[in-house]
């Protein structure tokens, strides 16, 4: 049996512990775990674990271990709203439910989602964007407040299609002033559990 069908075969009954480390995959000894930094006018960078959904999964799985074509990038979608992740999220509802950071004026000025672009494994098993992490320049009246962060494989803001990968909910909310610097990376481990 390869991994991709037994892992399939997990996620479908549910056979995994969502821990703090990550998804645990106790029969095939798989830990999924991945995390957000991010630092604001490059001041120190905070690490934030995050919740890899089950869309993302099979998506991985799929891509890695299937037949499924790669998309051409990934990217970071910034959210406002309260509700903390559940593995229940994908992308079609991912903007509505978690209150998607969209407007250009109290947001940040890129027109679409930053570009995740990350170096590949190596000799590790992780992959990252630390030493290219995604920017985007904050544009706001007064102050923004963002709660979180989501990577997902369309660049529209605010878009119900694609595949959400994974998503986190900041500890402490991001304040940002008109023009501040907002650097956000991500790193996906799978470790023997």
């Amino acid at each position: 049996m390869n991994l991709r069908t037994e892992l399939s075969r997990e996620l479908a009954a549910e056979r995994f512990d969502q821990t703090a480390a990550g998804l645990y995959f106790p029969r095939p000894g798989v830990l999924a775990s991945g995390e957000y930094i991010d630092r604001i006018n490059g001041g120190a960078w905070e690490r934030t674990r995050n919740l890899i959904v089950t869309e993302g999964l099979v998506y991985i799985l799929n891509v890695a271990l299937g037949s499924v074509a790669k998309p051409t990038a990934f990217y970071i979608a910034l959210f406002s709203g309260s509700t903390a992740p559940t593995a229940s999220w994908t992308a079609a509802q991912f903007a509505s439910v978690a209150g998607e950071v969209v407007s250009l004026t109290e947001g940040y000025t890129a027109a679409t989602r930053p570009v995740w672009k990350p170096t590949d494994a190596g000799s590790t098993s992780a992959i990252d964007n630390t030493g290219n992490v995604a920017s985007v320049t904050m544009a706001t009246t007064g102050s923004l407040t963002v709660t979180g962060a989501a990577l997902l494989t369309s660049a529209v803001r605010g878009g119900t299609t694609g595949t959400l990968l994974s998503a986190t909910k900041y500890a402490s909310p991001r304040t940002f002033q008109d023009g501040d610097t907002y650097d956000i990376g991500y790193r996906l481990t799978l470790s023997a559990g």
